[in-house]
């Protein structure tokens, strides 16, 4: 008797469902390419000083979109990964105010491992209580402003080296001088984001853990009766939260080399809107981190895009707004809830 065969997909069956998967996340960075290519033309000076300029800028608020991501990912939300964000860009720059460039890398380890822990109590209190997600991490969100503010009262406080600043606001070059020319246009602020892809979240997309992730969000009680550790899994995703969260929170302080207790409060919704538009399901267990980068780059792009127009800082909010009731309510009920 011959054994019993699955039915493998043909080659064009399998390419048929990878494009499917992968259509809308090129279609975001179709769209980011229209907005740099829009900003080219609003200023005709636009170069590598601008291009690096944005990268300074949009490198905190991608980090937190990635965070924001393994939430949604593992069928939660995170309202407080702004104010996480906050929390330990001031906890940076409080403890990197005297400290040398070997002291301050040192620094920014501990805070990465505080920021896993921080987001696991998260997914832990949300294990215990049974309270959803969105409620759990909208009361530690004031939980964690209100600690922010209390370690730094008086924002601009605190402060890192320089050389830890650089690398997040030179070139490639500055780190690395072997690169040469090369370098010398490369902003050094990818460094933060290929670490958070490479060291983070590449050896946990190809383990078992990120199946389980991806199978709580899919569907959550299949998944208990598939044997995952739905309370494990909640913890590990809210854990990866958090470092993403400790990661943007390093990137500010060296950015803007100082600490901010208020600053995080914008990312928050806005993650979740660049979550969305980057092809991410919000139902949980669809999607990945290549769509939420390019969407996090456009939506900062486009307030950049405003400013080059000469529009008023109020009807730059106004577009945000309108750009996020579109992508949040729109785009995240008709496209992505129904694939």
């Amino acid at each position: 008797m011959k054994a019993l065969q699955l039915p493998v997909a043909s080659g064009s069956v399998a390419r048929r469902r990878w494009l499917r998967r992968n259509a809308w996340p090129a279609l975001v960075y179709v769209l980011l390419a229209v907005i740099v290519l829009a900003q080219r033309i609003a200023h005709p000076n636009y170069g590598a000083f601008e291009i690096q300029s944005a990268v300074i800028g949009a490198m905190p608020f991608t980090l937190a979109t990635l965070g924001q991501t393994c939430a949604v990912l593992a069928g939660g939300i995170d309202l407080a990964v702004g104010t996480e964000l906050a929390l330990f860009n001031v906890i940076a720059a409080t403890l990197m105010a005297n400290a040398g460039f070997g002291e301050s890398l040192l620094i920014g380890l501990l805070v990465l491992v505080m920021g896993f822990v921080v987001g696991a109590l998260t997914g832990a209190v949300i294990n215990v209580t049974g309270v959803p997600d969105i409620i759990v991490t909208l009361a530690t969100s004031f939980v964690f402003a209100g600690v922010a503010l209390l370690i730094m009262p008086i924002a601009g406080s605190g402060g890192a080296p320089t050389e830890f600043g650089t690398l997040f606001t030179g070139e490639l070059s500055d780190v690395w001088p072997w690169t040469g020319a090369v370098g010398s246009v490369i902003p050094a602020g990818l460094l933060s984001l290929a670490f958070a892809l490479l060291v983070i979240w590449l050896p946990f997309r190809r383990s078992r853990a990120s199946l389980a992730l991806y199978a709580l969000g899919s569907n959550r009680t299949a998944a208990f009766l598939s044997g995952v550790s739905v309370n494990r899994t909640r913890i590990l995703a809210y854990g990866l939260t958090g470092t993403f969260a400790a990661l943007g929170g390093l990137a500010l302080t060296g950015t803007t080399g100082s600490g901010d207790p208020n600053i995080g409060i914008s990312y928050t919704l806005n993650s979740v809107a660049a979550v969305v538009l980057g092809g991410v399901s919000l139902t949980g267990g669809r999607g990945g981190m290549a769509g939420p980068i390019a969407a996090a780059f456009s939506l900062y792009g486009l307030l950049i895009l405003l400013q080059f127009l000469g529009i008023s800082v109020d009807y730059q909010y106004v577009v945000q707004g309108v750009t996020l009731v579109i992508v949040v309510l729109f785009l995240g009920r008709l496209w992505i809830g129904k694939r």
